[in-house]
């Protein structure tokens, strides 16, 4: 099986170091360059094409927000890396608007080793959520809907429309199964044809997409 290929793109050695060490010593997991700034990162992620880039918001010369967008063009339902965005909270405005970017979701700095893997592979698969509760936090803070939440795009079923809202609610796959009474393996599929119906990138997006169109309102995820 081909590895997974992660660039790391932040501006504190240690961070780095410490990520490095943690996904080089799992299986399946290669970390294939390095940056210090958004230039290099932008430069690392064109030159070794990684699955994933790890990358911090506030980097000296370009900051992570400019460097996502050049990364991943103007098409990012169309490219084939992810971008997470390293956080500590101190600019939720810069997060949001990397999610508007096209990066696929946020880890905070202190996540754990375990958490640390486990949204390298979640995030390379686009089929799950990353933290769905930071993710909420920042889309509540920075999204306003203009119509009331509960409107059903034309393009969905109404079993696809209640997945939706319970995926901009946060929940699993697993969750979202119980909930509907439905097997993981059917969810599955309704989240993948959501996407494609949408023509969203991945469930992140489909986030971004609840909220911006009043389907979720703030307060009310």
């Amino acid at each position: 099986m081909t590895p997974l290929r992660v660039v790391l793109a932040d501006d504190q050695d240690l961070v780095r170091a410490g990520f490095r060490v943690i996904l080089g010593t799992e299986e399946g997991i290669e970390v294939v360059g390095e940056a210090r700034d958004g230039i290099e990162a932008v430069e690392v992620a064109g030159r070794e094409k990684p699955d994933v880039v790890l990358m911090d918001v506030q980097m000296p010369r370009l900051d992570g927000l400019e460097a996502t967008r050049r990364i991943l063009g103007d098409d990012p339902a169309a490219s084939a890396v992810r971008v997470v965005i390293l956080t500590t909270f101190d600019r939720e405005d810069y997060l949001f608007e990397a999610l508007r970017a096209g990066a696929s979701g946020f880890l905070l700095k202190n996540a754990s080793p375990e958490d640390l893997v486990e949204s390298v592979r979640i995030v390379a698969r686009g089929d799950a959520l990353l933290s769905p509760e930071v993710t909420r936090r920042v889309i509540a803070r920075f999204t306003t809907p203009a119509t009331p939440a509960g409107r059903r795009p034309p393009s969905l079923t109404d079993r696809e429309f209640e997945v939706l809202v319970l995926m901009a609610r946060g929940a699993s796959n697993a969750e979202i199964a119980a909930e509907l009474y439905l097997g993981e393996t059917t969810v599955k599929t309704h989240v993948s044809r959501i996407l494609r119906k949408l023509d969203l990138r991945d469930r992140t997006h489909a986030v971004v997409f609840a909220y911006e169109q009043g389907i979720v309102a703030p307060g009310l995820a």
